[in-house]
């Protein structure tokens, strides 16, 4: 095989795996790529294998609540019994480990009208906060044109909840896959959303203690204070899909 047709072979095999990954939609799509394998080489630390729940827990639980499962290589909130504004054995799905700074990626697919979110810093004692959001910043997830939290400036999709709002806004629809990327390294913290920086914010200085003090958590003492915590994927009632997710401790 000559040189020329070599290099189109190779272009069009890439090209049909990036369709295939452009596919999926609501976990439901069978053209889903494998959960992406994290490399010890590079630092990076996969923390979903694509086929359990290992290494998560429901906030305050032991080990993960029922409505959390694993659907095409996704993990996947099904809220068919809701309860309130969270699942009937749902809750928020916690890491087991905890991180200081970091470089978080991931990929998310809300539902339609819905809500979630990826919460971090979370210091999980559910006797001093009832809920992780009681301590963790929150990454919005959303569907901006569905839910009332959409008219709301900073609860849109891709905020840094009720403190800063995204600029721009890149943010995909329901049933469209959203890559994210956070990273908090010593006080700096950025949030990207399909490839663009939308967030960025220095934490813990006096400007940090305004922006809390402006919010809703004003009358939060410790939240927003932990420099090490864990990762929650929301429970807000519902359907949402997380994938690939994977960690660099930096």
């Amino acid at each position: 095989m000559n040189k020329i047709l070599l290099s189109a072979v190779f272009f069009a095999t890439l090209a049909a795996c990036q369709t295939a990954q452009d596919n999926g939609a609501n976990g439901s799509d069978t053209m889903l790529p494998q959960t992406t394998v994290a490399s010890s080489d590079t630092g990076w630390i996969s923390l979903f294998d694509g086929t359990s729940l290992k290494g998560w827990h429901s906030y305050g639980k032991a080990a993960p609540g029922a409505a959390w499962n694993v659907d095409s290589n996704a993990i996947h909130l099904n809220v068919a019994s809701n309860k309130g504004y969270q699942t009937d054995g749902g809750g928020d799905l916690v890491s087991d480990s905890a991180f200081s700074n970091f470089d978080l990626k991931m990929e998310w697919n809300i539902s339609k009208n819905g809500n979630s979110g990826i919460v971090f810093y979370i210091h999980e004692d559910t006797v001093k906060y009832k809920e992780s959001w009681n301590t963790g910043l929150e990454m919005q997830v959303l569907d901006n044109d569905g839910h009332s939290d959409g008219k709301i400036p900073k609860h849109r999709a891709g905020n840094l909840y009720d403190l800063i709002a995204a600029n721009p806004e890149t943010v995909k629809g329901p049933g469209e896959w959203n890559q994210v990327e956070i990273i908090s390294n010593n006080g700096q913290l950025d949030l990207f959303l399909n490839g663009t920086k939308v967030v960025s914010t220095t934490m813990w200085d006096d400007n940090w203690k305004k922006l809390i003090a402006g919010s809703k958590f004003a009358d939060m003492p410790d939240w927003g204070t932990f420099k090490e915590g864990h990762i929650a994927l929301q429970d807000h009632g519902n359907d949402v899909w997380y994938r690939n997710i994977m960690i660099k401790k930096l």
